[in-house]
């Protein structure tokens, strides 16, 4: 082990606190942001400022693809914006959006070229980067902020760790499917009731407006009496069971059902995770103060 003495006045990247610092050996930079809404690079050896980019919101996620040099920063607006690194300025590739909390984690695989990212609104996404269709798979596992992502490319199964405790290993090695989009309508798109806001409708059938909902599986607009049923949809990441209508709930076959996900109770609220491959441990901390060391070969294999 060698020890390199850093003098702090040769990297100072943020006037306010520091949230994500990576370290890149093979472009020896290390790259950082804060809460001062900024992401910056630096030279490793020399200390200079190589560039900043301004992000809209605070940054509490970052990853980088070393390949293509496309840095991937997520932050509390909820938007992960992509941008490619030069070595003294960079561009902006896009930006997306799919969570409505703020990104908490992001964990990127390079072989599959997929961005995970975990939010405060208790969700993960997939998102395809490689693919280029802009295909997005929601995972739905956890009961509070997802704080940690872990990526297992040997075994393609992916860790999660939330403030509820949990840890949950997904089976990526099966073909998921994407939650569909909700559909608009002013009245249920199955018994025809009108919803509250449709008064014409109302008024013209004499009936009282319905609240409307919303089929999981479809996507469709229902009323409650049409959506009275619950499943699981594992292969559209609902491993725990929401609202379908009836004809959906029909139509889930118990293999369809079948869990793609295994669940674990830390038994401690978690702020932090890391998952050594080699070994296969998986190192979590908490609100309790309290460091777990955790063997993960009998389920991540």
């Amino acid at each position: 082990m060698v020890f390199v003495k850093v003098n702090p006045a040769h990297l100072k990247p943020h006037q306010v606190g520091v949230t994500v610092v990576l370290f890149v050996l093979e472009m020896e930079w290390v790259l950082s942001t804060g809460q001062d809404k900024s992401f910056t690079w630096h030279c490793s050896e020399s200390g200079q400022q190589l560039g900043i980019y301004r992000t809209t919101a605070w940054v509490s996620g970052l990853q980088f693809d070393v390949e293509t040099r496309h840095a991937f920063v997520g932050d509390h607006s909820g938007q992960v914006t992509i941008l490619k690194l030069e070595q003294d300025n960079c561009s902006l590739v896009t930006t997306f959006k799919g969570h409505t909390g703020n990104v908490t984690a992001l964990c990127w695989d390079p072989v599959q070229r997929v961005l995970f990212s975990g939010s405060s609104d208790h969700s993960i996404i997939m998102w395809d980067i490689g693919g280029r269709k802009g295909t997005a798979i929601e995972l739905q596992g956890h009961n509070d902020k997802v704080q940690g992502l872990c990526y297992a490319p040997h075994t393609r199964q992916l860790i999660s760790c939330g403030s509820d405790g949990g840890i949950v290993i997904w089976n990526m090695d099966v073909t998921r499917q994407e939650t569909p989009e909700w559909l608009d309508s002013d009245s249920c798109q199955k018994c025809e009731q009108p919803f509250f806001w449709n008064f014409k409708q109302m008024w013209d059938s004499k009936k009282i407006g319905l609240r409307q909902h919303h089929c999981r599986k479809c996507g469709q607009a229902v009323c409650g009496k049409c959506s009275s049923k619950r499943s699981t949809i594992p292969l559209m990441g609902f491993e725990f069971e929401v609202r379908v209508c009836d004809s959906c709930h029909g139509s889930i076959t118990d293999e369809e059902r079948a869990p793609t996900a295994t669940f674990h109770d830390s038994k401690h609220s978690i702020i932090h995770m890391q998952y050594e491959p080699t070994r296969g441990w998986l190192l979590t901390s908490g609100t309790d103060k309290i460091i777990k060391l955790w063997d993960m070969t009998p389920v991540v294999s």
